[in-house]
């Protein structure tokens, strides 16, 4: 049997597709891209905002023509939108031969196998488990991003309840993995050839209060950061309120761990961060990107917002904008607000139009992208570490990372040489030239001044 594997959304969905792609090896199935000769489509889900729920439906609906004019003889559905629409899919898709909620995917092998039995005339088999459930398989990870650098689950759900977001009815609440299950994960992931963990959850900073009374990343950073293969720790997701001294401390102190820290403040109006049930105010915003930029000079700080949330009047905005050009951001994304069905948010008065959000977001995004370019700029001579990542086909040019950048969010590094490169090592090398969002160099001899 062989399985067409469809992930969309968010990295943390990611490390849910490669662990059910894991799950699904070790029962014997195999892989295909050819969606003509896949017996199995399965669509791991998202539906955080409406673009992310209008592509998974159309990818399903796609997928769902290849059981009449391919060999396709199931289609499952898994994820945020099968664990919310559940119901609805049972009634307006039938195609459908399986939904596998958030909590369940451990559970895929059994459902494929039933899935397969079902007849047309019969219902969709639906595998849920509580929310409050944490899978914790312990099955080998398929690891689907290049082998060098990949992404550590190291919670599920969330407690936090923000106004505009569905994540804890369809995710659940806040679940640290025990530390000893990561260290296990991670251990296991560099013996397969990876050099970076970026470390995730929806919020980084609560990690093990839930399992320990206490907040315990800075331990659980510790202990990674004692696995002699790995070379680089990044962390996003960091509630701007959670972060502590000694969290601090440990980034600065550890080598491993990137001057790197992704703080999603959404607005910096109070009033607006009030109404979002943010637990921060703009003051407690300056004082902590103050204080992190104090305690680690070269620290690169990136961070997301929303705009035209509802109420936001023209004068909260140009705060926003503002805050954007005091603060400068080395990096910085912009989402317009999506109304989520069920959510006190979509419930309030003050909706903008899309027309107007998107205006905003544009020019949050054009005041941005100066910053980014002085940024990049800035760096010209400095000497980088740079993480090896491909080459550019038919062309002397390497494409690598420096510690300032999440693979697939934030740039690259060009490095120009004749010299042959190896995926996954790391290079100094000197900053020649910038681009809006990207860095352009050289190697340099090893040794001399670096810069992690």
């Amino acid at each position: 049997m062989k399985i067409m594997f469809v992930s969309l959304g968010c990295d943390k969905n990611l490390v849910d597709s490669e662990m059910m792609l894991g799950l699904l090896a070790a029962r014997g199935y195999t892989f295909t891209d050819d969606r003509d000769q896949a017996d199995v489509f399965v669509v791991n889900t998202c539906c955080f905002i409406h673009d992310a729920k209008e592509e998974s439906i159309e990818t399903i609906l796609e997928l769902a023509g290849y059981k009449e004019h391919g060999c396709c003889k199931a289609l499952v559905v898994t994820g945020c939108l099968a664990q919310r629409y559940a119901q609805e899919m049972l009634r307006e898709i039938p195609e459908v031969d399986a939904i596998v909620g958030t909590s369940a995917y451990d559970r895929i092998p059994d459902a494929i196998e039933r899935a397969l039995l079902r007849r047309d005339t019969e219902e969709a088999v639906v595998v849920t488990e509580p929310l409050s459930r944490l899978p914790l398989p312990k099955t080998t990870r398929i690891l689907t991003t290049g082998g060098h650098s990949s992404y550590l689950k190291i919670a599920e759900g969330c407690d936090k309840r923000c106004t505009y977001c569905v994540i804890p009815s369809v995710r659940g609440p806040y679940r640290s993995v025990p530390m000893e299950e990561l260290v296990r994960q991670a251990t296991e992931m560099c013996e397969q050839g990876v050099r970076e963990l970026i470390l995730v959850a929806q919020e980084t900073t609560m990690y093990g209060k839930d399992l320990y009374g206490e907040k315990k990343l800075p331990e659980l950073l510790r202990k990674l950061a004692a696995i002699p293969q790995l070379m680089w720790i990044r962390l996003l997701y960091c509630y701007p309120e959670e972060i502590t001294p000694e969290l601090v401390h440990v980034i600065r102190q550890e080598p491993k761990i990137c001057h790197y820290l992704d703080l999603p403040i959404q607005h910096c109006n109070d009033e607006i961060l009030k109404r979002m049930g943010r637990r921060t105010d703009k003051k407690q915003l300056l004082e902590t990107i103050a204080y992190l930029r104090r305690e680690i000079p070269d620290i690169v700080l990136r961070t997301t917002l929303i705009a035209g949330f509802p109420g936001e009047t023209q004068e909260q905005f140009e705060e926003l904008a503002e805050f954007i050009q005091t603060v400068r951001f080395e990096r910085l994304g912009v989402f317009t607000y999506s109304a989520e069905e069920n959510t006190p948010a979509a419930a309030m008065d003050g909706q903008i139009s899309e027309h107007c959000k998107q205006t905003r977001r544009d020019r949050l995004m054009e005041i941005q992208q100066e910053i980014s370019f002085e940024h990049t700029e800035s760096l010209t001579g400095r000497k980088l570490s740079v993480f090896v990542e491909g080459k550019l086909v038919d062309e002397p040019v390497y494409v690598g990372r420096t510690y300032m950048d999440t693979p697939d969010v934030d740039g690259y590094f060009f490095l120009n040489t004749e010299e042959e490169l190896i995926s996954g090592e790391f290079v100094q090398a000197q900053v020649t030239g910038a681009l809006d969002y990207d860095l352009v160099g050289v190697p340099v001899a090893a040794g001399g001044d670096e810069e992690e």
